[in-house]
């Protein structure tokens, strides 16, 4: 326990405290630096983020001071938030690269097909870097020196998360140069990290990211503390667990690609997909959370089907938010993302860490992920009116006009081949 003045809190309210700070931290600064990200400088900002993030894991067991920890955890958190933000914006200029910069209505599924798939790849992708850094974890808590192996998991996790570096060198060579943001009038200037507030489609996007991002972390902080408090399994299983929930999205969202596209389902529908997915394995939780028979078969299928729906949910409200974000604006849409899902999350581990029992806080992710189920039904939050109104899909008025004088004619050919069906008026004008 961690003692402050007469408030005791546990290892995980510190960890909670330390990661608020940080996104309080990371508001101000990715509204400054994403000016700067549409500006030009994207991957210049993202090596620095990650390079930032990844030095200050290393020294962590230097200090042994509590004090010490809520600084390194808010710095970590900020930095993530900056990456994250790079990554995302990242995909929509991809997409467009695909796509051109704008289609007409009749080929948005073109769109929808490129973005779903790299964001289905780069989630399977994240995937397995998690499973690799909870594989180590295990490997170094079994050693005897605790506190230096938890060190040696903090400087592996820097490390590896330097490594994406080279993800940002190949993003540089491949780079083109971006095309400006549409000016808008002086009567109607709002600061560019503000200017989601004009889309509503991208703000009904961010409180079912808020709300995805709580349900997942929730269900998952719960269920790890309930696999390790309550029914005490053994740490091989904790293994197998941790592996499962990351290992098996990675195969099985790029096989979900396809099915996407057969269904012909949108962001939206997937994202709902992904909710409801979180619904069945909260309400089946919650209904067995008070039988102690679980079975190694049982908490792996648990692991499984809820790291497919947390895939789901991080890879296609990417996809969403970027189909609402107009062309050099991607940056000041993909902060406010990066940061409401930090948010989503932040309170999903807070509750998971700190309510008694499993069933309220399975209970209270079940409330988020219906509702986040009733913003983007009932709100009518729609990919193709997001993207129209960002500007990446508009109707080719020529065609359209071209295509009903020719049904016209077609209706008047049709009539005169039958007889006394025209006018002289219309005989004259044909």
């Amino acid at each position: 326990m961690i003692k402050i003045n007469n408030i005791h809190l546990s290892a995980l309210d510190w960890v909670t405290a330390s990661w608020v700070i940080g996104l309080i931290f990371a508001a101000p600064l990715l509204g400054s630096l994403s000016v700067h990200m549409d500006g030009g400088s994207n991957h210049l900002i993202a090596a620095a983020a990650t390079l930032i993030g990844a030095l200050f894991c290393f020294p962590a067991g230097f200090i042994k001071n509590d004090w010490l920890f809520p600084p390194y955890i808010a710095t970590v958190v900020a930095a993530y938030a900056v990456a994250s933000t790079c990554h995302t914006r990242q995909l929509g200029l991809m997409v467009r690269g695909f796509t051109g910069s704008k289609l007409l209505t009749t080929q948005f599924p073109i769109r929808r097909a490129i973005s779903s798939w790299l964001s289905l790849f780069g989630a399977a992708g994240s995937g397995f870097g998690s499973a690799v850094i909870a594989a180590f974890t295990y490997y170094m808590l079994n050693k005897d020196e605790k506190f230096i192996s938890l060190w040696v998991v903090s400087i592996f996790s820097g490390i590896k998360w330097l490594t994406g570096i080279l993800h940002v060198i190949i993003a540089m060579l491949g780079s083109s140069e971006q095309s400006p943001a549409t000016p808008t009038p002086p009567s109607l200037e709002v600061p560019h990290f503000l200017s989601i507030s004009s889309h509503p489609h991208a703000l009904g996007t961010l409180i079912a990211t808020l709300l995805s991002g709580f349900t997942t972390m929730s269900i998952f902080t719960g269920g790890v503390l309930y696999l390790v408090g309550q029914l005490c399994i053994r740490s091989h299983t904790l293994l197998y667990f941790w592996l499962t929930y990351f290992l098996f999205p990675m195969f099985a969202l790029p096989l979900l690609h396809p099915l996407q596209q057969l269904i012909k389902a949108n962001a939206v529908k997937m994202n709902v997909l992904g909710l409801i997915i979180s619904l069945v394995t909260s309400g089946f939780g919650f209904y067995f959370k008070d039988d102690g028979t679980w079975r190694t078969k049982d908490i792996l299928l648990f692991a499984a089907v809820q790291g497919l729906s947390a895939g789901i949910l991080h890879a296609f409200s990417r996809v969403l938010i970027m189909d609402c974000a107009p062309s050099g604006k991607e940056g000041a849409f993909a902060a406010w993302h990066s940061w409401v899902m930090g948010i989503g999350m932040c309170i999903g581990f807070a509750v998971g860490s700190s309510v008694d029992g499993l069933g309220s806080c399975l209970g209270a992710a079940f409330l988020a992920g219906l509702a986040g189920i009733v913003v983007l039904i009932f709100g009518n939050v729609s990919d193709l009116v997001g993207a129209l109104g960002a500007g990446h899909v508009g109707e080719d008025e020529n065609e359209d006009d071209s295509d009903d004088e020719e049904d016209r004619k077609e209706q008047l050919a049709t009539k005169g081949r039958h007889g006394s069906g025209l006018s002289k008026e219309e005989h004259v004008s044909v």
